[in-house]
C-alpha cells in the first residue's frame, strides 16, 4: 500500500498574495453581539482564547508519554472548552442567562487554570494562563 504525502500547508508559489491590514485580520465582535452591550467584549474575546487553549491542551496531553498521568488534566480541559464556548454562545445571542453562566464558567476557569499550573509541560502552562485570565473577564461580566 502506497503511503500519501501530507499536504503542504504554505501556500502555492501560485496562490494569490493578500496583504490585508492587521486591524482587518481579527475579528470584530460587536458586529456579532445580539444586544447593545458591548462589556461582553473582552469577555468573549478571553473565553475563545481559552477554549482554544483548552482544546489545544487536552490534545497535546493525549500525546504524552504517561497519558495516565495528565487524565485530570484532559478532563478538566474538556470542561472548561465546554464552559467558554457555552459562555460565547450566550452572551453573542444576548441570552438573559450569560451573566449568570460568566460566573460558573469563571469557577471552571479556576479550576482548570490550577490543574494545569500543576504540570510542566509548556502547553499546560499555557493553558493555565489563559483560563486566568479568562476567569478574570468572565467574573468583570457576572
Amino acid at each position: 500500500m502506497m503511503e500519501r504525502a501530507a499536504p503542504s500547508l504554505r501556500p502555492s508559489p501560485n496562490s494569490p498574495k493578500t496583504h490585508e491590514p492587521k486591524e482587518e485580520r481579527f475579528m470584530n465582535i460587536e458586529r456579532y453581539l445580539q444586544s447593545d452591550d458591548a462589556r461582553y467584549r473582552e469577555c468573549i474575546e478571553a473565553c475563545l482564547e481559552c477554549w482554544l487553549a483548552c482544546e489545544a491542551c487536552a490534545t497535546a496531553c493525549l500525546g504524552e508519554d504517561n497519558v495516565q498521568m495528565m487524565a485530570d488534566c484532559i478532563r478538566t480541559d474538556r470542561e472548561c472548552a465546554t464552559a467558554c464556548r457555552t459562555a460565547v454562545e450566550l452572551m453573542v445571542r444576548g441570552a438573559e442567562s450569560a451573566a449568570a453562566f460568566c460566573a460558573v464558567c469563571a469557577d471552571v476557569c479556576d479550576r482548570c487554570a490550577k490543574e494545569c499550573a500543576g504540570h510542566d509541560a509548556d502547553h499546560c502552562q499555557r493553558c493555565a494562563e489563559a483560563c486566568r485570565r479568562c476567569a478574570e473577564a468572565c467574573r468583570k461580566v457576572a
